[in-house]
């Protein structure tokens, strides 16, 4: 039996993972500073230990001699309102770092076989990303560096972080860059829920005939990748013997505001759309409009002639069932 760590297994792509990686057979083991929400824990792992990540005792606890395999989730995240506003930075930065920092030198201590490090698209530099209809988020765009936030920085450190233990230790990693993945049993209020389950709840909360809220203009562009696709991704990456960085998402794009129709037409009610920035966001929220930068998307280009392999998403369908489930849970 194949021995797996899902540190971060706790958060919405980490339980996604450790569910599959469970059912196809590998002893799981997730470490987190929460329980997860919407999993029960017998579902997804065989042990889960509560623990801080950034205390590096507990690190060499729960990383075991030999493991075939860590999968490295853990950092201090969120969606826009999080990331964005400035008043989170050095939280981000310090925690997130200090995970990194203790989980590379206990996975070289204890000789783990293969490690996965989730990084960002967040990394990109804000030039590339100026123009919402052509994004330029090539893997090899991400230098000179100029991220729009410290938690595309520290993603970026982290990414070297790891790259250096593999060239110094022979640490076998595996780097990818997601792009705004979604779906169910993730994070969908609070501050820290990403564009897709925050339309999809505002929606849900919406009366007939009513409207709900968008940041900024509209005209932003992303694009987002649904849960299922990403955790085939992984493990296709993880398969391979190409160490990474690479990006790992949607090649489709479309605006804030169409991610915003998209969710009134599943939900069937009749919605207007509010964008709302500039002084009147600043006046209501006492911060600036958290929008980041005005494109991205993915470019699957090296994914493709790396793996062999290309994700076709439906980023219709994937709404849909985040729909129902959050739908279930605004009006239970």
């Amino acid at each position: 039996m194949k021995t797996a760590i899902i540190l971060g297994g706790g958060g919405f792509i980490g339980g996604h993972l450790a569910k599959k990686l469970k059912s196809e057979g590998y002893h799981v083991k997730i470490a987190d500073i929460k329980n997860h929400e919407y999993f029960q824990h017998s579902e997804i792992c065989h042990e889960y230990i509560n623990a801080d990540l950034r205390d590096a005792k507990n690190v060499e606890m729960i990383i075991t001699e030999g493991t075939d395999e860590v999968y490295q989730l853990a950092a201090d995240m969120g969606g826009a309102g999080y990331i964005f506003t400035g008043i989170n930075d050095a939280n981000v930065m310090h925690n997130s770092a200090l995970i990194n920092i203790n989980v590379v030198y206990e996975a070289v201590r204890k000789g783990v076989k293969k490690i996965f490090y989730s990084s960002s698209a967040c990394i990109y530099p804000d030039y590339n990303q100026t123009d919402p209809a052509n994004p330029n988020c090539e893997e090899s765009s991400a230098y000179p560096a100029n991220p729009d936030s410290e938690y595309g920085w520290e993603k970026l450190f982290s990414e070297r972080l790891f790259l250096a233990f593999n060239r110094n230790y022979n640490l076998n990693v595996r780097i990818a860059r997601f792009h705004n993945i979604f779906g169910p049993q993730g994070t969908w209020c609070g501050g820290k829920e990403k564009s897709p389950a925050a339309m999809l709840r505002k929606v849900a909360e919406a009366v007939d005939g009513g409207q709900i809220e968008v940041w900024g203009d509209g005209s932003q562009t992303r694009s987002f990748l649904y849960i299922d696709d990403c955790i085939e991704a992984i493990l296709k990456f993880m398969e391979s013997e190409f160490h990474g960085p690479v990006n790992i998402g949607s090649e489709k794009m479309v605006t804030i505001n169409e991610l915003a129709e998209m969710a009134i037409k599943i939900s069937g009610k009749s919605i207007k759309i509010n964008n709302i920035n500039g002084q009147e966001f600043f006046s209501k929220y006492g911060f600036q409009c958290p929008v980041g930068v005005k494109g991205r998307k993915s470019n699957n280009s090296l994914f493709k002639a790396k793996i062999g392999w290309q994700v076709n998403p439906d980023l219709y369908e994937g709404m849909k069932k985040t729909y129902s489930w959050i739908d279930s849970l605004v009006n239970k």
